[in-house]
């Protein structure tokens, strides 16, 4: 990652957001650094990805330009590697191992538990944009099955009922209320701190 590019919050963070222009400025000053490197198309696209918080069709037609790809090629990136998503994800990321190991020892239903608890299914973030929800294969972790993981950090041995615990680690206005973890809402649809 270089200095030249700063990252975006996809979460609210209480300050201004960048303008969809202000966002693709900052994409073509790192085609500008990447377009004569070889293999400089993934390295783009983690960028782009860190600057808007997702790949749009804007980035992904602007990137294909820039590096002289076509655009069938940028897109088939993009579909192939999960780390890559085109669409907007909350500000934390959480994966639920479904490796053999984790499978056996509940993994399924400790994602059962985060989908009831997020409400929301796996690929999707939730409406305030403070977790997005997706399965792996395998963290190397198998001794601690089952393994989710919160942006960068392993949580090990989740039993289902721990969920909404852990889930409040991460977003403490995800208050635990009926045994299931949701934004609380004041009055006008804001969230209370």
């Amino acid at each position: 990652m270089t200095d030249d590019v700063k990252e975006r919050s996809p979460g609210g963070c209480g300050c201004e957001e960048a303008t969809e222009e202000e966002l693709l400025a900052r994409l073509d000053e790192v085609i500008e650094i990447y377009k004569t490197r070889p293999g400089a198309l993934i390295p783009v696209l983690q960028l782009a990805q860190g600057i808007f918080g997702y790949l749009p069709e804007t980035a992904l037609k602007r990137i294909a330009k820039g590096l002289g790809k076509s655009y069938s090629e940028v897109a088939g990136v993009v579909g192939f590697y999960s780390f890559f998503s085109t669409v907007p994800r909350g500000r934390n990321l959480i994966r639920v191992c479904l490796g053999t190991a984790c499978y056996v020892r509940g993994g399924m239903k400790v994602l059962e538990a985060l989908k009831k608890h997020l409400g929301v299914d796996v690929g999707e973030t939730t409406q305030d944009r403070e977790f997005s929800l997706e399965v792996a294969r395998c963290f190397g972790a198998c001794g601690l099955a089952p393994v989710i993981t919160i942006n960068d950090n392993v949580h090990h041995r989740v039993k289902p009922t721990r969920v909404a615990e852990i889930l409040a680690q991460y977003a403490p206005e995800w208050g635990v209320k009926g045994g299931a973890a949701e934004p609380m809402l004041t009055g006008a649809g804001e969230r209370s701190v």
